[in-house]
């Protein structure tokens, strides 16, 4: 009651507005140092009064979109209120630097690719910076080395995270700026390496050259969670083979004719009658005549094409799962840059078939296609047409052109798709976690019960973290996989490429007996899948680590559960046994008006900058905060209605603050009036409803609640009191400007996680500190009955529709007035009679029983010619 009965400390703007406040209060939070981690206090509460958050990481590429301002509200809104219900926060934030969109976004910026093979510039200029003159094709790129490539990607990252910083304190984001990281420093590069170095001695990492998705354009590995799948055109080609017994042909229907110099098998399902006569006999393939298996397996779709498929060496993951399971060889035909191999494979050894082979040597794998059905056509062994029709085709999720599947050496990293007791222990532990909305975690467990292979982490590329290991090679200069070398663990960070291997010199670098780097990088999902290591200080600051971990929440985007989720679960599980948090809080996708989520890709993206701008934040912070987590939302930057509203929302706060404290508190002051207690009382329900939505991550339902009493209390309470809190001579003026000031209070704090700025201001005019690291409200404990709020409310509607029917001004006197009310209502209006009369101008006001309140008769004063 100490803060209501504070006079206005002034001054309290004559004209209160939103422009201006936000700079000016993260200004003001920035030296008053309000959102910094009281890392004594929480020393000194321990982990049980600490709130921690694993903030994602957004990729320094570009710019933000209103996704992100969608998603770090939700995060935003929690924090605070934890904040205020007195917790010790750690909110960092980290910059997800390294990376292909890093890498892609610097090329086109700068007009540059990386060739390692290139000597260091260390005076080169980029050809420009930015600007309509950027191109994405290679060929108009400048080479350069691969340190002048990684100079740039740090030069370009750090002026992104510049502007992202910028963007997020416009929005109000409660960070604690002195706790970030960037998935590219010093630190992290050590903690990431760190961790993987005992992936590796646990056993729970290791290498292995196996079929591995390729993405063509950029020339790497690609691990399965970073697939999408996107409808393309297709055909089928219907296909004769011969069967070496002279029977006759075999016919299977192919989409990927390219292939067939890579064919190792036919395949049919076990239980079709059709080919289980054929099962162990061999078959002779079309154009190259060479002799292949026909085998069974129960993935052959009976239902599909001529019920037979050709297994090749590899045209999709069946064709991978076949391959290890049916032990056959691998005949690579397609190389690292998408296009077929100059040298046939061996088993092609007829002058026919390797004729046919050179007319595809080069070629791409449309190109390919193309030539392989004429020379079918021409040998008369494409039967009929191709059939046209649309299937789906995996893609990277970044990528343009299909993915491809070829043979290289990888590092991996176990994730239970072939450990049934690891898979078991990852779902556990999502079981034993809260999921928000709860239904999300069905889609972990599905992924987690979907994975076809382990953790591919390794990347065929160069802004990234350095993979710390090194090769022995054998007495003829090669590789020895078998000998793999690592660091001390306290030399770390290391960079292999320049770095020497403990027990080696810098010149035998390269040479027989001597040893080479690694020269792959980690995947960035194998840095990032570290965050609550890296933000808690993990093998870096012990104290901060047990402060701050298990780590309370992880909020996210829906899209990455089965990325950034699954692989920090993973993480945590392989090296503490336990989740990295106790809670999930997932949000939804920001869709387009016709309901299409946006992204880069479609071209519906819409940046915040303008919007935040334009509206205001508090504006743009209530249309995030309106809509429940894991829901999506649309939004239209030609007509932003819930912006509007929050931005109507957040004037009216600072005005109605305006007008409440216009109103001075006597001293003593008590809450008397009957009225004034069931505002209050009714106010003390909203508390107890917004407290436990906040509670459950249920920010859109605390907002809702707290919204709608809001405009009860300014457009019903406010306007029934104001003459009775004006006048000093009568004896509840003290009562009702105490309530006034008591409820102002109160709605500010539960209104100040999602209108941050409008509540800062307003709570400056009449108290000391933030808002934000005031108590959140406790119910006032004020004896009243609500219902005496709203037979009120009901009674004033009634008056105000009178007059308005009778087209008179709502300031008209009425000289006698009759409302019809049940029997518990008119007892509620007794009690406030007079704030009735004051407000609808009523010299005489009767009452008569109904069922429903209403004006059952009026009589306007007479108005003055």
């Amino acid at each position: 009651m100490a803060d209501a009965l504070r006079q206005a400390q002034g001054p309290v703007p004559d004209k209160p507005a939103l422009e201006g406040l936000e700079s000016k209060w993260d200004a003001a939070w920035k030296e008053q140092g309000t959102y910094l981690f009281d890392r004594a206090r929480a020393a000194e509460v321990g982990r049980g009064g600490v709130y921690s958050v694993d903030t994602p990481p957004p990729t320094a590429s570009g710019s933000l979109h209103i996704g992100h301002v969608f998603s770090f509200t939700h995060t935003d809104l929690k924090v605070r209120f934890e904040r205020m219900r007195g917790k010790t926060v750690f909110y960092p934030m980290g910059w997800d630097d390294n990376g292909l969109p890093t890498e892609r976004r610097v090329q086109n910026y700068y007009g540059v690719r990386c060739d390692p093979s290139l000597p260091y510039n260390a005076d080169f200029a980029p050809p420009f910076e930015g600007g309509d003159n950027k191109s994405s094709r290679a060929a108009d790129q400048v080479p350069v080395s691969r340190r002048n490539f990684i100079e740039l990607c740090e030069k370009l990252t750090v002026e992104d995270e510049k502007h992202f910083e910028e963007l997020f304190r416009q929005l109000g984001l409660s960070v604690d700026w002195t706790q970030t990281y960037r998935t590219i420093s010093d630190d992290t590069i050590r903690t990431s390496q760190l961790s993987f170095l005992r992936n590796l001695d646990r056993g729970d990492a290791y290498q292995a050259l196996a079929p591995t998705l390729w993405d063509i354009d950029f020339r790497t590995a690609i691990a399965q969670a970073e697939l999408e799948d996107r409808e393309q055109p297709a055909a089928y080609h219907r296909i004769a083979f011969h069967k070496t017994d002279g029977s006759g042909d075999l016919f299977i229907e192919t989409t990927r004719p390219e292939l067939l110099a890579a064919c190792v098998a036919l395949v049919a399902h076990p239980d079709d009658e059709r080919y289980q006569a054929l099962f162990g006999s061999t078959v002779r393939t079309p154009l190259f005549d060479v002799e292949v298996p026909v085998l069974a397996h129960p993935l052959a779709q009976q239902d599909k094409g001529s019920g037979i498929a050709m297994i090749c060496t590899f045209g999709d993951v069946t064709d991978i799962i076949w391959w290890r399971e049916l032990e056959l060889p691998n005949r690579t035909i397609l190389g690292q840059d998408g296009r077929v191999l100059v040298d046939a494979p061996d088993v092609i050894t007829t002058d026919a078939g390797r004729a046919a082979y050179a007319e595809l040597a080069g070629k791409t794998v449309f190109s390919a296609k193309k030539r392989i059905v004429e020379l079918l056509q021409e040998s008369g062994e494409l039967i009929g047409d191709p059939k046209p029709f649309t299937h789906v085709v995996k893609f990277y999720e970044k990528g343009d052109r299909p993915m491809e599947i070829v043979s290289t050496r990888q590092w991996y990293i176990r994730n239970g798709a072939r450990d049934e007791v690891l898979r078991d222990k990852l779902l556990e532990l999502g079981q034993g976690m809260s999921w928000h909305p709860d239904f999300m975690r069905v889609r972990f467990e599905n992924w987690t019960n979907g994975l076809t292979g382990d953790w591919l982490v390794s990347r065929q590329r160069f802004f990234g973290v350095p993979i710390p290991v090194w090769y022995g090679l054998d007495e003829n200069g090669e590789r020895d996989f078998s000998r793999v070398l690592t660091p001390d663990h306290a030399s770390l960070p290391i960079d292999p490429t320049i770095d020497v291997p403990p027990g080696y010199t810098a010149d035998q670098r390269g040479v027989p007996g001597g040893f080479e780097p690694e020269l792959d990088i980690f995947d960035t999902w194998a840095t990032s899948s570290l965050t609550p290591q890296l933000a808690g200080g993990w093998e870096r600051d012990e104290e901060l680590w047990n402060l701050v971990a298990p780590f309370d929440v992880r909020p996210q985007g829906q899209d990455i559960i089965r990325t950034w989720l699954f692989s920090t679960l993973l993480r945590s599980a392989l090296a503490d046994d336990r989740a990295p948090w106790t809670d999930a809080a997932i949000s939804g996708f920001i869709v387009d008006p016709d309901r299409k989520k946006m992204s880069k890709s479609k071209g519906n993206v819409v940046t915040p900058a303008d919007i935040l701008s334009q509206h205001g934040s508090d504006a743009v912070r209530y249309w995030a905060a309106s809509s429940r987590l894991g829901t999506d939302a649309a939004f239209d930057p030609q007509n932003p209605t819930q912006v509007k509203i929050g931005r109507r929302l957040a004037i009216k706060v600072l005005n109605a603050a305006k007008f409440v404290l216009s109103f001075p508190v006597p001293e003593g002051a008590q809450v008397t009036h009957a009225l004034d207690a069931s505002m209050l009382a009714t106010l003390d329900g909203v508390v107890r409803d917004a407290t436990k939505a906040l509670a459950a991550y249920d920010h859109a339902r605390a907002l809702e609640v707290t919204e709608s009493f809001f405009w009860t209390f300014c457009d019903d309470y406010l306007e029934l009191v104001k003459e009775r809190a004006y006048d000093r001579t009568d004896v509840a003026q003290a009562s009702a400007a105490l309530a006034l000031r008591m409820a102002l209070s109160t709605l500010l704090r539960l209104f100040a996680p999602v209108l941050a700025f409008a509540t800062e201001e307003s709570w400056s005019w009449f108290n000391d500190g933030s808002v934000h690291t005031a108590p959140w409200p406790e119910p006032l404990g004020i004896e009243g009955d609500p219902a005496v709020l709203v037979a009120v409310s009901e009674a004033l509607i009634g008056i105000r529709r009178a007059k308005t029917e009778a087209k008179a001004s709502q300031k008209t006197p009425v000289t006698r007035m009759t409302i019809a009310a049940s029997a518990e209502a008119l007892a509620s209006l007794v009690l406030a009679e007079g704030d009735l009369k004051a407000v609808g101008r009523i010299t005489e006001l009767e009452y008569v029983n109904a069922e429903s309140t209403s004006v059952a008769s009026f009589e306007l004063a007479p108005q003055e010619a």
